[in-house]
């Protein structure tokens, strides 16, 4: 500024013009401070997301973790299985070997312990389980070890457990046994072993196995090869202590790490999923696709069971089995010689049917899972809620393991023959009924003494009062299922038939039962096909056939609906005129039970209804039926009664049924040579108020205890 300028303006107004006439430089030099900031910023915001929200949380945690030492092992279970008190010595030695290490550990007899309700919380709880088991007469485990042993073989192929169940567990086994016995040797440690891991168990280290043979002992007697065992175990453990958490249970490399020592028994888990893929057929259109995938096995298809069979690694026995399976890859050949087809079909697929007793050629009898529970006073299935039958009194069998249908949502997941018509030598049916009430009680009695049974629900268990002949396959088909009906109402045992709508003649010739089932998959004919899978081209006049045959019987009668999300929850207007074509007294409408996984089904958990789904389905269903409303509900089987108002009485639902009245009935029947007839409304009994619609209970039984096993969401219960 000139020198006149500069005396006129004071300081401040001098620094303010220099300031606006330099204002260019100012605003650029603000740009870049911004954008350098800004830039800056964006960089810090990309490594931030590049880093893991879990790698945080242990940067942040980090010093808390190495202040205070983490307790890698809790403490020791040692379970014993045990007759003459040898694995019950080794487990209390080991148990102060153990003691002397700093950790605690506790001795358990496998009578005492309940591994429903407790073997799932050693999962999560650090603690490390050992299991030192003999194996007694004929391979079996000792008396005190057959609940535990028998709970977890069929926990191990139940998929309601999942093969997660066991997750996290970290167990040891030793086995007793002596190998004199050759064809038994170490079965039941090598058994449980197999189970353990079946169920995601974690092995810490290889089996042992203690040999009473002095002859073939590895180190001289079963006493020296608990001491060489235990002292592996004890390194195992310490190193375990110590946070190594190596393991030897991976799926991958376990049989790498015990194939030697298990004397096969994983590969056998091996030819077990190869046997399942091998084995399935289908029908016309899917036939190509599935050829090698899935859980039944077609009349026509005997040469791919035949060729697993070859394929599969086997003694002479299965060698055997696979030259008569030859015999039988023409139809014809199977016709003359049904009965030993069937028999050896069934006996190389026998782990295939866990927890099925075969009976004679074509039957079977198995222990309902709501039997077990109730014996423990947990609950009834949704038949107690609906009709009053006693669960735990309840044997269900079936005189035909064949069927006509292969529905993708069977939930009873194992090897059946498939046909439409019978083609097996037929037993009589006085042998089916002795041998499956035999075997049912055999199977009653093993719950003896086992933790949490109550004895007053034991010995009423004893006593077969009900028979739901809805295990597998289409008992109808039974060419004597008439005089099997009759010999049941004989012993005053109520009869519950389920069949799916195939044989409509056959459901005209029927005598009297006491709840008659049709199976409704669906409603329309395109949707029948892709659930249900008939073998019958003309499935679905035969479907609309029995419909009208059911509606023709005086007797309860019964339509069973299976939601299955996605494939028939949209078809209600045809759901209706079926259910007025039959005019069943009841509609069960339950949400699909997810069985797994199968290459034979598409299924998934996403195709099984929340029971609040349910619910809204049997509302709007409801409200079609100008006759029908909702009765009765089992939440725990997300499954709903819709029944016809002829069974409400003065406002009170009479869906129960008079069991004693019923026999009555039946008796003056026969006794009149079939004259005499009688209605479901001469055997009709009050419903209880739990049982019904809205009641707080939701279906549950109040006399009984509520139990809910871990880690469970949706229900895959099957009835």
């Amino acid at each position: 500024f000139p020198p006149s300028v500069c005396d006129v303006y004071s300081g401040s107004e001098k620094y303010l013009l220099w300031v606006w006439h330099n204002r260019l430089y100012l605003y650029t030099a603000a740009a870049l401070c911004f954008g350098l900031w800004f830039s800056l910023k964006m960089v810090l915001k990309k490594v931030r997301k590049s880093v893991p929200s879990d790698l945080v949380l242990w940067v942040q945690k980090s010093a808390e973790k190495n202040d205070r030492a983490e307790v890698h092992v809790s403490g020791v279970k040692i379970f014993y299985g045990s007759q003459t008190g040898t694995a019950k010595g080794f487990a209390a030695e080991l148990s102060e070997e153990v003691k002397t290490l700093g950790i605690p550990s506790e001795v358990i007899d496998m009578k005492d312990y309940d591994p429903d309700d407790q073997l799932a919380d050693e999962c999560t709880s650090r603690t490390v389980c050992v299991f030192i088991v003999a194996t007694y007469t004929d391979g079996r485990p000792t008396e005190n070890a057959q609940w535990f042993c028998k709970w977890l073989e069929e926990a191990s192929t139940d998929f309601r457990y999942g093969k997660t169940y066991l997750k996290g567990l970290r167990y040891a086994v030793l086995g007793l046994g002596n190998s004199a016995y050759v064809g038994h040797y170490n079965t039941v440690g090598k058994n449980v072993d197999k189970w353990l891991w079946m169920l995601s168990g974690v092995r810490i280290m290889t089996r042992g196995e203690g040999d009473c043979n002095v002859v073939k002992s590895r180190n001289g007697s079963v006493q020296d090869d608990f001491l060489a065992w235990k002292a592996h175990f004890l390194r195992r453990l310490q190193a375990l202590a110590r946070g190594d958490s190596g393991s030897r249970s991976s799926k991958s490399s376990c049989m790498k790490t015990d194939g030697a020592d298990h004397e096969g028994e994983e590969p056998t888990l091996t030819n077990h999923s190869s046997e399942e893929e091998l084995m399935e057929t289908s029908s016309d259109e899917e036939q190509s696709d599935e050829r090698t995938s899935g859980s039944v096995v077609d009349v026509e298809d005997l040469g791919n069971l035949m060729d697993s069979v070859k394929k599969s690694k086997v003694p002479e026995t299965h060698q055997k089995v696979s030259s008569i399976l030859l015999l039988f890859r023409k139809r014809k050949l199977w016709i003359l010689y049904p009965r030993v087809c069937l028999r050896n079909m069934y006996s190389r697929v026998k782990s295939l049917f866990a927890g099925y007793k075969l009976i004679g050629s074509h039957s079977g009898v198995k222990l309902c899972r709501w039997t077990k529970s109730m014996l423990r006073g947990r609950g009834g299935c949704y038949k107690h809620t609906f009709y009053g039958i006693e669960s735990h009194r309840c044997m269900e069998t079936t005189p035909s393991l064949a069927c006509a249908n292969k529905c993708v949502f069977c939930w009873r997941h194992h090897t059946n023959p498939v046909g439409t018509e019978w083609l097996w030598k037929m037993d009589p049916a006085e042998k089916i009924l002795e041998e499956a009430m035999e075997k049912h009680q055999n199977m009653i009695r093993q719950f003896k003494g086992v933790p949490g049974v109550l004895p007053e629900r034991y010995q009423e268990g004893l006593a077969i009062k009900h028979c739901a002949l809805s295990l597998v396959g289409e008992p109808i088909m039974y060419p004597e299922i008439n005089t099997f009906l009759r010999l049941l109402h004989s012993q005053r045992i109520s009869s519950f038939l389920v069949t799916n709508a195939q044989f409509p003649q056959e459901i005209r010739n029927l005598v009297p039962v006491t709840q008659l089932y049709v199976s409704v998959d669906a409603s329309t004919k395109d949707s029948l096909k892709k659930i249900d899978r008939p073998l019958f081209k003309d499935f679905w006049p035969r479907f609309l056939d029995s419909l009208r045959a059911l509606g023709e019987k005086r007797q309860r009668t019964v339509y069973r609906l299976t939601l299955v999300k996605a494939w028939n929850v949209e078809e209600m207007q045809s759901y209706s005129e079926l259910i007025a074509l039959g005019q069943p007294d009841f509609i069960e409408v339950k949400g699909v039970t997810y069985c797994g996984e199968s290459s034979a089904s598409t299924l998934t958990m996403a195709n099984v209804p929340w029971h609040q789904e349910v619910v809204a389905f049997v509302r709007q269903l409801a409200d079609m039926l100008p006759q029908y409303e909702i009765a009765c509900e089992h939440e725990h089987s997300n499954c709903l009664l819709i029944a016809h108002t002829k069974f409400k009485v003065d406002g009170e639902w009479r869906t129960w049924i008079d069991y004693e009245r019923f026999q009555e009935l039946v008796e003056a029947h026969e006794a009149s040579g079939g004259t005499r007839s009688f209605s479901a409304l001469d055997y009709m009994s009050q419903t209880p108020h739990w049982a019904l619609f809205g009641a707080q209970e939701q279906g549950f039984d109040p006399a009984d205890t509520r139990f809910q096993r871990r880690n469970k969401t949706k229900d895959v219960s099957g009835c």
